[in-house]
């Protein structure tokens, strides 16, 4: 090999790798889940011109618990709609598990970790009858769910007697309010569980049946992916996603009361599709849907320090879930192939 042969390929030696991040970049910022970082990036520039205050310590610190917890509900609402379904359990789900990791070890800490198997099975269970009711009875998503939400709503109802629940135990306050290098322990809760499930998704040969069986179940069936049994597991892993938020709502809350995930539907799939995701089913991207729900966090402590009312946050989130709705039915190819023709 020639000397020149040999400088030329250690010219070029160090130039690839710089090559594959920046293909990746161009690929991913043409991808639906790239417009909610910048547009966090710059909500989080403008927050403190809009309402003073509302990037100090203390106000971040009482923010990002909440958009870690809403962002474990919108990442389960996340893999539901990727498989063409829409779940409207999450309130029902939320609330049991934080009533029953609040009201079962009544105070005592020995309590309560049995507390928060029975959560996380309680929710496995309603997840089954809705997955069960959806795959082989052939009912649709919203009505299987939304009548799971009932039965979750009526057995909390009963499980407390329709009285206030009672204190988390003081473990659980204290992990839930806790840190970790000064981060709250809610939120690396909540990247461990969000960096997971992206990677399963992602990166192995499951989630790639997954997303096959989201996007085309004819297709997928006739590449012998059982679709029926992916379709099943994905309410079952939303719903321990639920339930792990429900855990630490509780904790965070210290007194949950009877119904703390009411709040958590309309947000969920808020952020849903402020990330991106497809609500028609297949492609999506939890990790994108995460930034979605701290954009949303966000952005209703600003409103909220602005002066507005409450009700407007309901307003804001209806908006975003009806202009995502109907970005998604514009005939966008269409319109790019007729300025070309003209």
């Amino acid at each position: 090999m020639s000397e020149h042969a040999v400088s030329a390929g250690a010219d070029q030696g160090p130039a690839m790798p710089t090559i594959a991040p920046l293909r990746w970049l161009r690929a991913f910022v043409r991808t639906p889940y790239f417009a909610i970082w910048p547009a966090t990036a710059l909500l989080f520039a403008v927050s403190p011109l809009l309402a003073s205050g509302s990037l100090d310590g203390s106000a971040l610190l009482g923010m990002l618990p909440f958009a870690a917890i809403l962002a474990l509900a919108a990442a389960g609402q996340t893999l539901i709609v990727q498989q063409g379904g829409l779940d409207l359990s999450v309130p029902g789900m939320i609330s049991l598990a934080a009533v029953i990791v609040s009201k079962y070890p009544d105070g005592a800490n020995g309590r309560l970790l049995p507390a928060i198997l029975i959560a996380f099975a309680a929710c496995a269970v309603a997840a089954l009858i809705s997955g069960i009711a959806i795959t082989r009875f052939g009912i649709t998503p919203l009505i299987a769910t939304l009548g799971v939400n009932a039965l979750l709503t009526g057995a909390v109802l009963q499980y407390t007697s329709g009285s206030a629940s009672n204190p988390a135990p003081p473990a659980l306050v204290d992990f839930a309010s806790g840190k970790v290098a000064g981060i709250p322990n809610t939120v690396v809760i909540a990247i461990v569980l969000i960096a997971l499930a992206t990677f399963v998704v992602r990166r192995t040969i499951l989630g790639r049946r997954f997303v096959a069986a989201g996007a085309s179940p004819r297709a997928a069936v006739a590449a012998g992916i059982r679709v029926r049994e992916h379709q099943l597991g994905t309410y079952v892993v939303a719903a321990l996603l639920y339930a792990a938020a429900g855990v630490l709502l509780a904790g965070f809350l210290q007194t949950p009361g009877l119904q703390p995930g009411q709040q958590y539907l309309l947000p969920s799939i808020a952020a849903v599709v402020l990330g991106g995701t497809a609500l028609t089913g297949g492609s999506g991207s939890v990790a994108a849907t995460a930034v979605g729900a701290l954009f949303l966090t966000q952005l209703n402590q600003v409103v909220l320090g602005m002066g507005a009312a409450s009700s407007v946050q309901l307003l804001i989130q209806g908006a975003i879930i009806a202009l995502g709705m109907g970005l998604r039915n514009v005939p966008w190819a269409r319109l790019r192939r007729a300025r070309v023709a003209n």
